[in-house]
């Protein structure tokens, strides 16, 4: 082939090097998902252990929305990144993952 000289383009990974990053990328997106969640649910368990009723009506709670976008902007982040790398299966991927919680923030509106 004309132009190739057996070496590889600087964007070109092997497929090792694609599955280690593949390894570490999502499991590093699962734990960032799991402390959302965890965090989100310890908050609702602090606020209905008091057992007082507040005198009026409660005010919008925003934190659940933005968190979950927050997730999902540090996940297409990622993805972006992948991308600048020369990563195309990898940045699918990603992007892919970041529409989950993308999607999900609108419903948490209050």
């Amino acid at each position: 082939m004309p132009g190739r000289d057996g070496k590889r383009s600087a964007g070109e990974r092997d497929a090792p090097t694609t599955g280690c990053l593949l390894f570490l990328m999502l499991p590093a997106d699962a734990v960032a998902g799991l402390l959302v969640t965890v965090l989100l649910r310890a908050r609702g368990l602090g606020r209905t252990g008091t057992g007082s009723v507040p005198a009026g009506a409660p005010s919008a709670d925003w934190v659940p929305m933005w968190s979950s976008g927050a997730l999902a902007l540090a996940i297409g982040v990622t993805g972006g990144v992948l991308l600048r790398l020369g990563d195309r299966g990898l940045e699918a991927v990603q992007l892919a993952l970041c529409c989950v919680p993308a999607c999900f923030a609108p419903a948490l509106r209050p």
